[in-house]
Parts: structure tokens; C-alpha cells; sequence
């Protein structure tokens, strides 16, 4: 069993079509249905069942499949370690993250990564998930932690949604709501908003607008803003309240109490997603995907 089988094998699994895995891999489909047989014969297993017009993973195959792609990222990632140190170079990923995830989730998410691979560097990218997403697409990213894109740039993309963002509410710390713990909807009627604008931050600005609709209350915008910091700047100035993701919080702003959120199950909250390039070979990308996984119901526990 050689790694160009294996890699044969995954194409064809994922494609489900000969022709189109063997152009995948830049190969004649007779070469590619070759090395096919020769990792059956190998194994002593047909891997795939195959008809003029279908192809379908056997029992076999299936329980191939996610073993040829652990020791396929095993393979990528020693053959990168070893190129890279006889280049003399260190290892190294582009992360980018959106203000909240910046706060929140990046800090956990780099504990835990460099626990498992202290000698990669990562360079770390805050901004907005619309400025983002571009520089993913034009390889200025390995990886963006990002709310999840409209359906026609998000097939551009490889996305694993990751959990959901509670919402709350940013208060000045001296306005009359700042006593409470948590509020509901209704007890911001006439207190005046501070909205982001839409077009920089659909998500949040949308779900704004939906927790006042689904309350019967038509918001008091005072003010739209595009940052997320220069929102809580304008809490801390007492412009008005907003509603923000929770790790907003962390952000510390002199001036702003942060208060939970009342709301029907589910109403208040906001997507997060990982975002990559589709058909980039990456096993650096693919290690910080794995502690994502891993440890994605910690972090969820704190968003």
C-alpha cells in the first residue's frame, strides 16, 4: 500500500467519478483506475462499487476512508516539518478572527494549539468578517474564524460551523438599567440604540432588528456605527445602549456594564464559523482544525 494509492483512493471517494478524480489529480483515468486496483488487490478488498454510470464506496472502502485521510494529513504535515527545516524555516499559520472570536475564542484556541505545536507561529488578523472572507479567498489567510458567509461567496470556502454566540446588552454604567443583572427586550422600548451597520455586520445588525420585532417594539436608533469598539466607546459616552456578542465583554471598556439578554430560546444568537480555501492542501490548518474539533464543546460553554 503506497501514500499515491491512498491519495487516489480519497480522490475517488470524494468525487465519486473517476473522470473527475483523475483530472483532480492531473491523471488518465486508466492510471488512476490502476492504482485503484492495485490498493484493492493490496488489501484484498474492493473498495468501490463501479458501473458505467456510478460509483459508490463499499463497507470496506467507507472504513478506509477516514484512515487514509489521517495518514495522508500525517504524511503532508512530516514532509512540510522536514522541508521546511532544511529551508531553515520556521513553521508558521495565518489566522484571521473577527473582533468578538479575537477576544473570546482566539486566546483558548492558541492555548491549546500551542500546547500540542509550540514551534508554529501564528499571525494573528483582527478585523471584520466582510474584510476578511476577501483576503481567505486571495490566500492572504490559511484559516478565518468568521461569521458565516451568504450562501453565493460562502461556495468559495470550506466552512465548519462552530457553535453559537449568546447576545447581550451593553449599558453605561450609570443608566438606570445597569442594576439589573438581565433585561428583556421590552425593557429597552424608548432607550436609545446604537446599531451596526448592516452592510460591515449583517449578522449582528440583523439580529438587532429581529429581537425588537419579535417584541412588538420599534427601536430608537441614536446611532450606527461599523466597530465594534467604537460601539462600546459610544456606550461608555452614553449615546445608548447596544446589543453585542458576548465576548464583546472582554474587551474591558471603562464606563459599560454588560447585562444578559432575555429572549425566546435561540432568538439570541449569532453564528460562528471556520472558514478555508476549498482544495488548498494545508496540514498546518488542518492540525488547528483538529483542536477546534476537539475542543469545540469547551468553547462553546463560554461563548
Amino acid at each position: 500500500m503506497e501514500l499515491h494509492q491512498l491519495r487516489c483512493f480519497v480522490a475517488v471517494a470524494d468525487e465519486l467519478h473517476f473522470g473527475k478524480a483523475a483530472r483532480k489529480l492531473a491523471m488518465l483515468p486508466t492510471a488512476l483506475g490502476r492504482h485503484i486496483r492495485m490498493l484493492e488487490d493490496d488489501l484484498g478488498a474492493r473498495l468501490f462499487e463501479r458501473t458505467t454510470r456510478h460509483v459508490a464506496l463499499t463497507p470496506s472502502g467507507a472504513a478506509l476512508l477516514d484512515e487514509a485521510r489521517a495518514l495522508l494529513a500525517q504524511a503532508d504535515r512530516i514532509a512540510d516539518e522536514v522541508q521546511a527545516r532544511s529551508r531553515g524555516e520556521a513553521r508558521a499559520i495565518r489566522l484571521g478572527a473577527m473582533d468578538s472570536a479575537a477576544a473570546g475564542l482566539v486566546p483558548l484556541l492558541l492555548r491549546d494549539f500551542r500546547a500540542r505545536h509550540p514551534d508554529v507561529t501564528v499571525h494573528l488578523l483582527e478585523d471584520k468578517s466582510i474584510r476578511l472572507l476577501p483576503r481567505l479567498a486571495s490566500g492572504h489567510l490559511d484559516l478565518a474564524i468568521v461569521r458565516p458567509p451568504q450562501p453565493d461567496l460562502a461556495r468559495r470556502f470550506e466552512l465548519l460551523f462552530l457553535f453559537y454566540e449568546t447576545a447581550v446588552v451593553a449599558v453605561p454604567s450609570r443608566h438606570r438599567l445597569a442594576r439589573h443583572n438581565s433585561v428583556a427586550v421590552r425593557d429597552l422600548a424608548d432607550v436609545p440604540l446604537i446599531v451596526p451597520e448592516r452592510h460591515s455586520r449583517p449578522h449582528s445588525h440583523d439580529l438587532t432588528m429581529k429581537l425588537f420585532a419579535e417584541a412588538g417594539i420599534t427601536p430608537h436608533i441614536a446611532q450606527i456605527a461599523e466597530e465594534k469598539h467604537t460601539i462600546v466607546n459610544l456606550v461608555a459616552a452614553r449615546i445608548g445602549i447596544a446589543i453585542v456578542p458576548r465576548w464583546t465583554s472582554r474587551m474591558m471598556t471603562k464606563g459599560v456594564r454588560y447585562l444578559s439578554l432575555q429572549a425566546a430560546a435561540g432568538s439570541n444568537r449569532l453564528p460562528l464559523a471556520a472558514a478555508w480555501l476549498r482544495d488548498v492542501r494545508d496540514p498546518l490548518r488542518d492540525e488547528m482544525l483538529a483542536v477546534l474539533r476537539a475542543r469545540m464543546s469547551v468553547y462553546a460553554k463560554q461563548a
